[in-house]
Protein backbone atom coordinates (compact mmCIF):
# COMPACT_ATOMS: atom_id res chain seq x y z
CA UNK A 1 0.00 0.00 0.00
CA UNK A 2 1.27 3.23 -0.93
CA UNK A 3 1.60 6.09 1.69
CA UNK A 4 0.02 9.77 2.33
CA UNK A 5 2.40 12.75 3.14
CA UNK A 6 0.90 14.51 5.74
CA UNK A 7 2.27 17.98 6.17
CA UNK A 8 1.78 20.02 9.04
CA UNK A 9 0.87 16.92 11.03
CA UNK A 10 1.33 18.40 14.40
CA UNK A 11 -1.41 21.36 13.41
CA UNK A 12 -4.66 22.04 14.14
CA UNK A 13 -5.90 20.54 10.63
CA UNK A 14 -3.03 18.33 10.04
CA UNK A 15 -3.48 16.26 13.75
CA UNK A 16 -7.09 15.59 12.94
CA UNK A 17 -6.75 14.66 9.35
CA UNK A 18 -4.00 11.91 10.76
CA UNK A 19 -6.25 10.55 12.61
CA UNK A 20 -9.07 10.23 9.88
CA UNK A 21 -6.08 8.59 7.87
CA UNK A 22 -5.39 6.03 10.15
CA UNK A 23 -8.66 4.89 11.17
CA UNK A 24 -9.33 4.45 7.78
CA UNK A 25 -6.58 2.21 7.33
CA UNK A 26 -4.10 4.95 5.38
CA UNK A 27 -0.50 4.63 6.11
CA UNK A 28 0.50 7.93 7.08
CA UNK A 29 4.08 9.36 6.45
CA UNK A 30 3.88 12.62 9.58
CA UNK A 31 6.16 15.30 8.44
CA UNK A 32 8.32 17.14 10.99
CA UNK A 33 11.47 19.30 10.98
CA UNK A 34 12.68 17.29 14.41
CA UNK A 35 11.40 13.20 14.03
CA UNK A 36 13.40 12.98 17.45
CA UNK A 37 11.14 14.67 19.35
CA UNK A 38 8.01 13.66 17.61
CA UNK A 39 5.29 12.38 19.72
CA UNK A 40 4.07 9.21 17.43
CA UNK A 41 0.39 9.14 16.82
CA UNK A 42 -0.58 5.04 16.86
CA UNK A 43 -0.16 3.83 12.83
CA UNK A 44 1.92 7.20 11.80
CA UNK A 45 6.03 7.32 10.68
CA UNK A 46 7.50 10.52 11.18
CA UNK A 47 9.52 11.51 8.77
CA UNK A 48 12.27 14.62 8.42
CA UNK A 49 10.81 17.81 6.42
CA UNK A 50 11.63 20.93 5.95
CA UNK A 51 10.96 23.35 3.72
CA UNK A 52 14.19 25.34 3.89
CA UNK A 53 15.91 21.83 3.25
CA UNK A 54 15.21 20.81 -0.03
CA UNK A 55 17.11 17.99 0.09
CA UNK A 56 14.56 16.52 2.55
CA UNK A 57 11.71 16.08 -0.23
CA UNK A 58 12.64 13.10 -2.22
CA UNK A 59 13.45 11.08 1.01
CA UNK A 60 9.65 12.31 2.86
CA UNK A 61 8.33 11.43 -0.79
CA UNK A 62 9.60 8.09 -1.04
CA UNK A 63 6.73 5.22 -0.96
CA UNK A 64 4.00 8.12 -0.96
CA UNK A 65 1.26 8.42 -3.82
CA UNK A 66 -0.18 11.26 -2.35
CA UNK A 67 0.60 14.42 -0.23
CA UNK A 68 -1.56 16.92 1.93
CA UNK A 69 0.26 20.55 1.17
CA UNK A 70 -0.07 23.61 3.10
CA UNK A 71 1.53 26.74 3.77
CA UNK A 72 4.80 26.84 6.16
CA UNK A 73 3.58 26.42 9.53
CA UNK A 74 4.98 28.88 11.21
CA UNK A 75 5.39 31.30 8.62
CA UNK A 76 8.32 31.60 6.94
CA UNK A 77 10.29 35.02 6.12
CA UNK A 78 9.32 35.14 2.66
CA UNK A 79 6.05 34.57 0.60
CA UNK A 80 4.76 30.74 0.62
CA UNK A 81 5.75 30.00 -2.82
CA UNK A 82 8.88 30.86 -2.39
CA UNK A 83 9.37 27.41 -0.24
CA UNK A 84 5.92 25.96 -1.72
CA UNK A 85 7.12 25.58 -5.16
CA UNK A 86 10.04 23.57 -5.21
CA UNK A 87 8.47 21.16 -3.08
CA UNK A 88 5.57 21.11 -5.75
CA UNK A 89 7.50 20.15 -8.35
CA UNK A 90 9.24 17.15 -6.44
CA UNK A 91 5.93 15.87 -5.67
CA UNK A 92 5.09 16.22 -9.28
CA UNK A 93 8.11 14.14 -10.00
CA UNK A 94 6.90 11.68 -7.85
CA UNK A 95 4.13 11.42 -9.03
CA UNK A 96 2.12 11.98 -6.03
CA UNK A 97 -1.64 13.64 -6.71
CA UNK A 98 -1.42 16.67 -4.33
CA UNK A 99 -4.54 18.08 -1.93
CA UNK A 100 -3.88 21.68 -1.05
CA UNK A 101 -5.32 23.35 1.99
CA UNK A 102 -5.19 26.97 0.38
CA UNK A 103 -7.89 29.81 1.82
CA UNK A 104 -11.53 30.95 0.28
CA UNK A 105 -9.56 34.40 0.60
CA UNK A 106 -7.85 33.43 -2.73
CA UNK A 107 -11.05 33.06 -4.17
CA UNK A 108 -11.82 37.19 -3.86
CA UNK A 109 -8.42 38.82 -3.56
CA UNK A 110 -5.67 37.93 -6.56
CA UNK A 111 -3.16 39.26 -4.47
CA UNK A 112 -3.20 36.43 -1.46
CA UNK A 113 -0.09 34.81 -0.77
CA UNK A 114 -1.66 31.65 -1.30
CA UNK A 115 -2.78 32.26 -5.20
CA UNK A 116 0.68 31.46 -6.65
CA UNK A 117 0.43 28.51 -4.93
CA UNK A 118 -2.28 27.31 -6.24
CA UNK A 119 -1.32 28.32 -9.65
CA UNK A 120 1.70 26.29 -9.39
CA UNK A 121 -0.29 23.07 -8.04
CA UNK A 122 -2.55 23.49 -11.11
CA UNK A 123 0.41 23.79 -13.82
CA UNK A 124 2.67 20.26 -11.92
CA UNK A 125 1.06 18.42 -13.81
CA UNK A 126 0.29 16.01 -10.29
CA UNK A 127 -3.66 14.86 -9.82
CA UNK A 128 -4.30 17.90 -7.76
CA UNK A 129 -7.30 18.53 -5.64
CA UNK A 130 -7.60 22.14 -3.90
CA UNK A 131 -9.58 22.81 -0.29
CA UNK A 132 -10.26 26.32 0.27
CA UNK A 133 -11.54 27.05 3.86
CA UNK A 134 -13.31 30.38 5.19
CA UNK A 135 -12.63 32.07 8.63
CA UNK A 136 -11.79 28.79 11.15
CA UNK A 137 -14.12 29.18 14.30
CA UNK A 138 -11.28 28.03 16.08
CA UNK A 139 -10.53 31.18 15.84
CA UNK A 140 -12.18 32.54 18.69
CA UNK A 141 -10.51 29.85 21.09
CA UNK A 142 -7.58 30.85 19.59
CA UNK A 143 -6.60 34.15 18.02
CA UNK A 144 -9.72 36.16 20.02
CA UNK A 145 -9.28 34.29 22.99
CA UNK A 146 -6.76 36.72 25.26
CA UNK A 147 -9.82 39.72 24.60
CA UNK A 148 -12.34 37.57 25.48
CA UNK A 149 -10.91 36.44 28.84
CA UNK A 150 -9.40 39.90 29.62
CA UNK A 151 -12.42 41.80 29.11
CA UNK A 152 -15.06 39.82 27.39
CA UNK A 153 -14.97 41.44 23.80
CA UNK A 154 -14.11 39.94 20.52
CA UNK A 155 -12.20 43.29 18.89
CA UNK A 156 -12.32 43.04 15.14
CA UNK A 157 -12.59 45.07 12.27
CA UNK A 158 -15.36 43.34 10.94
CA UNK A 159 -17.71 45.89 10.99
CA UNK A 160 -21.44 44.37 10.53
CA UNK A 161 -20.61 41.72 8.10
CA UNK A 162 -20.99 38.31 7.93
CA UNK A 163 -19.08 34.62 7.75
CA UNK A 164 -19.22 31.24 7.24
CA UNK A 165 -17.26 30.37 9.84
CA UNK A 166 -16.01 26.65 9.77
CA UNK A 167 -14.81 23.90 12.14
CA UNK A 168 -10.73 22.81 11.72
CA UNK A 169 -12.49 19.52 12.50
CA UNK A 170 -14.33 19.76 9.38
CA UNK A 171 -11.47 20.56 7.02
CA UNK A 172 -9.56 17.62 8.24
CA UNK A 173 -12.37 15.65 7.58
CA UNK A 174 -12.86 16.73 3.99
CA UNK A 175 -9.29 16.30 3.59
CA UNK A 176 -8.92 12.94 5.18
CA UNK A 177 -11.88 11.96 2.53
CA UNK A 178 -10.06 13.56 -0.55
CA UNK A 179 -7.18 11.57 0.26
CA UNK A 180 -8.68 8.13 0.83
CA UNK A 181 -11.13 8.76 -1.83
CA UNK A 182 -9.69 9.80 -4.98
CA UNK A 183 -12.86 12.01 -5.28
CA UNK A 184 -12.58 15.66 -6.96
CA UNK A 185 -9.58 15.67 -8.69
CA UNK A 186 -8.93 19.08 -10.75
CA UNK A 187 -11.36 21.05 -9.39
CA UNK A 188 -11.33 23.53 -6.21
CA UNK A 189 -13.88 23.74 -3.29
CA UNK A 190 -14.54 26.59 -0.98
CA UNK A 191 -15.16 24.81 2.52
CA UNK A 192 -18.03 26.73 4.96
CA UNK A 193 -19.96 26.34 7.65
CA UNK A 194 -23.63 25.85 7.29
CA UNK A 195 -24.52 29.19 8.17
CA UNK A 196 -23.60 32.52 8.08
CA UNK A 197 -23.07 34.89 11.09
CA UNK A 198 -22.06 38.51 12.38
CA UNK A 199 -19.72 38.56 14.92
CA UNK A 200 -22.30 40.15 17.17
CA UNK A 201 -24.39 36.71 16.44
CA UNK A 202 -21.32 34.38 17.56
CA UNK A 203 -20.50 36.40 19.99
CA UNK A 204 -23.87 35.50 22.12
CA UNK A 205 -23.62 32.16 21.17
CA UNK A 206 -20.57 31.97 22.67
CA UNK A 207 -21.70 34.04 26.13
CA UNK A 208 -24.73 31.59 26.22
CA UNK A 209 -22.15 28.13 26.40
CA UNK A 210 -19.90 29.96 28.57
CA UNK A 211 -22.04 31.37 31.03
CA UNK A 212 -20.45 34.62 31.12
CA UNK A 213 -20.99 37.74 29.04
CA UNK A 214 -19.05 37.79 25.55
CA UNK A 215 -19.38 41.34 23.28
CA UNK A 216 -18.31 42.15 19.27
CA UNK A 217 -16.57 44.88 19.95
CA UNK A 218 -16.13 46.72 15.99
CA UNK A 219 -12.65 48.39 15.93
CA UNK A 220 -10.59 50.03 13.39
CA UNK A 221 -8.24 48.20 11.03
CA UNK A 222 -5.12 50.12 12.46
CA UNK A 223 -5.35 49.34 16.14
CA UNK A 224 -6.38 45.83 15.30
CA UNK A 225 -2.87 45.61 13.58
CA UNK A 226 -1.36 46.94 16.47
CA UNK A 227 -2.70 44.43 18.45
CA UNK A 228 -1.79 41.14 16.47
CA UNK A 229 1.68 42.80 16.98
CA UNK A 230 1.40 43.36 20.40
CA UNK A 231 0.29 39.47 21.04
CA UNK A 232 3.52 38.21 19.01
CA UNK A 233 2.22 37.73 15.47
CA UNK A 234 4.75 38.39 12.66
CA UNK A 235 4.37 41.71 10.73
CA UNK A 236 3.37 39.73 7.46
CA UNK A 237 1.10 37.58 9.10
CA UNK A 238 -0.45 40.12 11.20
CA UNK A 239 -0.63 42.24 7.95
CA UNK A 240 -2.35 39.36 5.83
CA UNK A 241 -5.02 38.84 8.68
CA UNK A 242 -6.01 42.69 8.93
CA UNK A 243 -5.83 42.68 5.23
CA UNK A 244 -8.44 39.75 5.22
CA UNK A 245 -11.07 41.77 7.37
CA UNK A 246 -11.22 44.37 4.17
CA UNK A 247 -12.67 41.48 2.29
CA UNK A 248 -15.20 40.33 5.25
CA UNK A 249 -16.83 43.84 5.57
CA UNK A 250 -17.39 43.55 1.71
CA UNK A 251 -19.66 40.42 1.94
CA UNK A 252 -16.74 38.04 0.06
CA UNK A 253 -16.61 35.71 3.26
CA UNK A 254 -20.65 35.92 3.69
CA UNK A 255 -21.75 32.83 1.13
CA UNK A 256 -22.38 29.07 2.12
CA UNK A 257 -21.26 26.69 0.53
CA UNK A 258 -22.47 22.66 0.19
CA UNK A 259 -18.81 21.58 -0.78
CA UNK A 260 -17.94 19.62 2.53
CA UNK A 261 -21.19 17.46 1.81
CA UNK A 262 -20.34 16.98 -1.08
CA UNK A 263 -17.02 15.82 -0.61
CA UNK A 264 -17.77 13.71 2.19
CA UNK A 265 -21.55 13.29 2.57
CA UNK A 266 -21.67 15.29 6.01
CA UNK A 267 -22.77 18.42 6.91
CA UNK A 268 -20.11 20.57 8.93
CA UNK A 269 -21.21 21.21 12.21
CA UNK A 270 -23.08 24.53 13.08
CA UNK A 271 -20.86 27.25 15.37
CA UNK A 272 -23.49 26.45 18.07
CA UNK A 273 -22.01 22.77 18.03
CA UNK A 274 -18.12 24.34 17.81
CA UNK A 275 -18.79 26.86 20.75
CA UNK A 276 -20.52 23.83 22.84
CA UNK A 277 -17.47 21.58 22.22
CA UNK A 278 -14.96 24.22 23.59
CA UNK A 279 -17.05 26.08 25.99
CA UNK A 280 -14.84 25.49 28.64
CA UNK A 281 -12.23 27.78 26.65
CA UNK A 282 -13.91 31.03 27.51
CA UNK A 283 -15.03 30.59 31.10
Amino acid sequence: MQKILVLGSTGRVGHVLTHHLIDAGEQVRAATRNPASFSPFAGAEPVLFDYTDPSTFAPALEGCDRVFLLEPQPSLPAAPHTFMAPFIEAASRAQCRIVMMSSASVGFDPNDPLHPVEEEVQRSGAPFVILRPNWFMDNFHTLWLEPILQAGVIPVPAGDSRSAFIDSRDVALTAASVLHSGDGDGRIFTLTGPQSLTYSEAASTLSKVSGREISYVPVEDEPFLQSLLEAGLPREAAEYVTGLFIHTRRGEAAAVTSDMKTLTGQAPRPFSQYAHDHASAWR
